[in-house]
């Protein structure tokens, strides 16, 4: 899937900016970046092994986990070959159709992660709001309707945007400013008017990141009413230690996106090495930290961990 090249074509080919001034220190880099890359995949793998092999997390809030894992698993593959190609091989180059493809991946499944933690959100809401119609109303299929909307949603709105960018010529040296390609980045080497493209890159935004914000804030407002109106401390700290785990998921995913947008804004007056910093922690971190937080934050996912490890534990004494 991947066309890495050094030679010239009739097809324009991009270039990755790797970390400005440690080009001399890229195999160094490169060893952290396969350590997180390699326990990313590894907590989000096991996280869907063990949703599907312990009874206890058949439950709707870790099915959209899972969901959640796979999305990360996604991301983590979608980037992982540009950025271990600048710093294993020295490979900065990739064509056009090869960037359009990872773009695409990219932004299909950022928009899928946001619009399951929604879904998260939702979960939660009825979980604390109405807990009575919670099995009636988060059955299995409402989950398998919110997942696949979620990603018919994303693959929906990203799919117009490698033909939008397919219309533009591209010249000269075309160097990104991400080791991956990203659709902002690219409309900025774009020649010709780009008025319509620009616009629906925002529309893209509000119907997506935008909307799922404001829908995760009002659903957590009506949380944090209800949770007041019980009136019992000991259930309050409990019905909101519930939602904690999602609450640093959101934090984790939506932080580094905002920070990206608002360095994109203001690229010229941005540190270079900042500017590659977070644009490899917008889709490295998420995929890193979302496990460790559900490790550390939910007693269920601990409780099954413990259960798995201390079972094998018994069968390697024997």
């Amino acid at each position: 899937m991947w066309s890495f090249n050094h030679t010239v074509s009739n097809w324009p080919t991009f270039s990755f900016i790797g970390i400005p001034g440690l080009e001399a220190a890229q195999i160094w880099i490169s060893i952290p970046f396969c350590l997180l890359y390699l326990l990313a995949l590894m907590g989000n793998a096991l996280l869907l092994i063990l949703v599907k092999a312990e009874h206890n997390l058949h439950e709707p809030q870790f099915y959209f986990l899972a969901v959640l894992a796979l999305t990360d698993l996604g991301l983590s593959l979608s980037t992982m070959p540009s950025v271990l190609a600048i710093f294993w091989f020295n490979v900065h180059s990739i064509g056009l159709d090869a960037c359009l493809t990872q773009m695409f991946f990219i932004h299909t499944l950022s928009s899928v992660e946001s619009g399951v933690l929604v879904a998260m959100a939702f979960d939660r809401l009825v979980a604390i709001c109405a807990p009575l119609n919670y099995t009636r109303i988060l059955t299995h299929s409402t989950v398998a309707c919110l997942s696949g909307a979620a990603v018919i949603r994303g693959a929906t709105l990203v799919a117009p945007l490698p033909f939008l960018l397919r219309t533009f010529p591209f010249y000269g040296a075309n160097i990104l400013s991400h080791s991956y390609c990203y659709y902002p980045d690219m409309l900025n080497l774009a020649c010709g008017d780009i008025t319509f493209s620009g616009v629906y890159g925002l529309v893209f935004v509000l119907f997506t990141f935008a909307v799922d914000v404001v829908f995760i804030l009002v659903s957590y407002m009506k949380i944090l009413a209800t949770v007041i109106k019980l009136g019992n401390q000991d259930r309050n700290w409990k019905s909101l230690h519930t939602c904690a785990c999602h609450l640093c998921t959101v934090f984790v995913f939506y932080l580094p996106l905002i920070s990206l947008a608002v360095l994109h804004h203001y690229t010229q007056n941005t540190s270079l090495i900042l500017f590659t910093s977070m644009s490899n922690a917008y889709l490295l971190m998420t995929p890193l930290l979302n496990p460790l937080v559900y490790s550390l934050k939910s007693r269920q996912i601990q409780a099954a961990l413990c259960k798995r490890f201390w079972v094998q534990r018994i069968i390697a004494g024997e």
